[in-house]
């Protein structure tokens, strides 16, 4: 019962979002700082509807890297909601094209100034890459991607595409991974307490001198790096004891937890 009730809500408070965030598109278009802006717009109150418990661990740099390419794991639609709490300030993200035809959230998506690419056309798809890295470039604009390039369910990051990689080299901005626990697993809707999420920003990754050639190695080092720290918050999120008390007197000495 709980669970229905959460989606019927869920997805009146979709509807209602998607609504204001068009109109905040609409009276500032194509705005690099929509994105966060409608993310909040999404996130915040999805977060008290779900009751979901976000622990956020971003450390200084997180934006203070910008511009830069942020790679984050993608589990579920349900990212939306919980990475939406830590969009950074003139972040836009990479979509799949069929986003537009998303009443509401897709115009709305396109008007935030985010990029949509035709996978099924590869010119196009190249263009659009190149545009991107126009923007890292010239117009103090980070890009979000979820490199996987299709969510993994919550059994485990999938092998990285060379795309955001090949676009922070061709830019020369370092690449800043975010990793989120493996919530999609354990999440309980049904439940008054839904259960609880850790998203972690990692040191940046730079990427000045490096070139195509060294893209296979900068992608072996970041999903290592990403999987560890995905399995480390699981592991404290499961833990009761020493693992937990660690976690939380981190997070007390972090000034970005949230």
């Amino acid at each position: 019962m709980l669970f229905f009730l959460r989606m019927l809500l869920m997805g009146l408070h979709f509807i209602v979002a998607g609504m204001l965030g068009l109109l905040l598109g609409l009276c500032r278009p194509f705005n690099p700082d929509n994105s966060r802006l409608c993310a909040r717009l999404y996130a915040l109150p999805a977060m008290r509807i779900l009751r979901l418990r976000l622990t956020a661990q971003m450390g200084p740099s997180f934006e203070g890297s910008r511009p830069c390419v942020i790679v984050a794991n993608h589990q579920s639609n349900y990212d939306l909601f919980i990475l939406g709490n830590i969009v950074p300030p003139r972040t836009v993200c990479i979509g799949k094209k069929s986003l537009k035809w998303v009443p509401f959230f897709g115009q709305l998506f396109w008007l935030a100034g985010n990029v949509l690419i035709d996978r099924g056309n590869p010119l196009r798809a190249r263009l659009s890459i190149r545009q991107t890295t126009e923007t890292l470039q010239h117009k103090d604009t980070s890009i979000w991607v979820f490199p996987e390039g299709t969510r993994n369910l919550g059994k485990g990051l999938l092998p990285f595409k060379r795309g955001a990689f090949q676009m922070a080299i061709e830019a020369g901005v370092p690449i800043v991974p975010v990793c989120v626990s493996t919530y999609v697993r354990d999440m309980r809707l049904n439940a008054w307490d839904s259960g609880q999420v850790m998203i972690r920003a990692l040191p940046a990754l730079p990427t000045a001198g490096l070139t195509c050639e060294d893209i296979p190695a900068l992608i072996e080092r970041c999903h290592g790096q990403m999987q560890q720290c995905i399995e480390q918050m699981d592991t404290q999120l499961r833990t009761p004891g020493p693992l937990a008390q660690t976690a939380a007197e981190q997070l007390a000495q972090n000034p970005r937890t949230r």
